[in-house]
């Protein structure tokens, strides 16, 4: 990755104020599994899922109960072979579970799969039903993304790019790919809809709560772009955010604002301060917290706000942060 961060440098931006955290737990994931991509929390609960490079889809019980493996993507994966395995080389036939959102009426876990697409698992877990492989005929090559609107049940989810797949990120970089997708699926009529096209490296997204307009952010642009989901011209967008490498985008449960994960740079360096940023819809900064201390200058992946409490995703680590904020 370090060679996509000097590839990008030249377009960093600078953000105003870094606020410190106040402390910070981890929660360690079990023996051998590395980067929690995404959290999807179970209302009520500490309890929450995550992915993990080796292809599993963690739940954890809360404190004292730890992880159990819950469920996975890949139809024939070979536990001797996939078990532990690490993000540096993602293997297809283990799958790489990337973002998730649980519909909390329904309990329904949605998961878009790098290499098995988009799909669903069910409150008992095991294997990943699989909604969609492709769209409008293209196949997904990446997909990334998950966001569920809670009063309808419909899902958004983006395919990163129609090319490169998760282990040719460096590659959709230096080629400034921009073949992501923004998709919805209607959970009545279990239809996927492409929504928006050519998006450069569709990372994060995030529904706002009357279902007006999604924040798509895009990896290899830098930014963060706003689609219109009513009025008179749905599906326009306007770019609303800057910041290096934005992921996930997360809606907080109050007052319709999102946590962006991204970076920003060190004045004169060429590496990565690793942040979180609270924005509103319009793409308007409210507060950064500054990840350094913990995480140096590797990327995070979701800052995901939950009981006064900021969780951290990265998928160059093996544990998962806590903030108290």
């Amino acid at each position: 990755m370090a060679s996509i961060f000097l590839a990008l440098f030249f377009h960093f931006g600078f953000l105003s104020t870094l606020v410190s955290a106040i402390s910070f737990d981890k929660i360690q994931l079990p023996k051998n599994a590395t980067g929690p991509e995404a959290l999807a929390f179970r209302l009520g609960t500490l309890q929450f899922f995550t992915g993990v490079a080796d292809g599993r889809i963690l739940k954890y019980r809360g404190p004292g109960n730890g992880f159990v493996d819950f469920g996975f993507a890949a139809p024939n994966r070979p536990k001797s072979i996939c078990d532990g395995t690490n993000n540096l080389n993602p293997n297809p036939v283990c799958g790489r579970p990337l973002g998730m959102a649980l519909h909390h009426q329904t309990q329904m876990l949605y998961v878009c799969d790098a290499f098995f697409g988009f799909g669903v698992l069910g409150p008992q877990g095991g294997l990943v039903t699989q909604l969609s492989t492709s769209a409008d005929g293209v196949p997904y090559r990446f997909c990334n993304a998950v966001d569920v609107h809670q009063p309808t049940g419909n899902v958004y989810f983006t395919d990163a790019s129609a090319v490169y797949d998760i282990r040719e990120q460096e590659a959709a970089v230096i080629a400034h790919d921009s073949t992501g997708r923004l998709l919805k699926y209607d959970v009545k009529n279990k239809q996927v809809t492409v929504l928006f096209w050519n998006l450069p490296g569709a990372g994060g997204v995030a529904v706002d709560e009357q279902e007006r307009f999604v924040l798509v952010s895009e990896f290899i642009a830098n930014r963060t772009r706003k689609i219109w989901l009513q009025g008179q011209r749905p599906y326009r967008s306007e770019i609303v955010n800057s910041l290096v490498m934005p992921d996930n985008v997360k809606r907080t449960m109050i007052l319709d604002n999102f946590w962006l994960a991204g970076a920003t740079a060190r004045v004169m360096q060429s590496n990565l301060l690793p942040v979180g940023v609270r924005i509103n819809g319009n793409g308007n900064v409210l507060e950064t917290v500054n990840l350094e201390q913990w995480y140096g200058n590797k990327p995070v992946s979701e800052v995901h706000e939950y009981g006064f409490k900021l969780y951290i995703g990265s998928r160059s680590e093996d544990f998962i942060g806590v903030i108290k904020h």
